[in-house]
């Protein structure tokens, strides 16, 4: 009988530092970068916003030194470099987003449209097709990036 108490009290403490614990964890890797409060990573955001893409770089770049494993900076800072013509570092970000986190449906989106800006059409579709086994009943990133690869098609015939 004195062992359930016993096995309750350690559940009952390991719950309690899994709360605890929980906050430091929130905000990484959760490709919901709304949630992230990190200022220079919501600095990026504004500055990508204002298509601002250089200043952008700078505040995802302090972001990084921050949090160097966190899939959102790196996907976010990789549509600051595509957006700004740096191809290579684009490249780079979205693969270390999708090594970090192999679903960040975001990062697959974005790597999918650089692809098509360098017509890589294979290469796009690829990620496209992890979206689909991602999403499987459909999601906003496998629309647009669907979409994306159409009119690339459309165009190119």
């Amino acid at each position: 009988m004195n062992v359930m108490p016993a096995t309750f009290s350690r559940v009952l403490a390991a719950i309690g530092l899994a709360c605890a614990l929980a906050p430091a964890f929130a905000n990484m890797g959760t490709e919901d970068a709304a949630t992230i409060t990190e200022p220079n990573f919501v600095q990026g955001q504004q500055a990508i916003e204002a298509k601002d893409f250089s200043k952008a770089i700078a505040a995802l770049k302090k972001a990084l030194e921050i949090d160097k494993n966190n899939p959102d900076v790196h996907n976010y800072l990789g549509y600051a470099y595509r957006n700004a013509g740096d191809y290579a570092s684009a490249f780079k970000h979205y693969e270390q987003a999708l090594m970090l986190s192999p679903g960040h449906k975001a990062a697959h989106e974005y790597i999918g449209e650089a692809y098509l800006i360098q017509k890589n059409l294979i290469k796009a579709e690829e990620h496209l097709n992890k979206l689909r086994a991602i999403c499987m009943t459909g999601c906003s990133e496998m629309s647009l990036l669907q979409e994306k690869i159409n009119a690339y098609k459309k165009n190119k015939s």
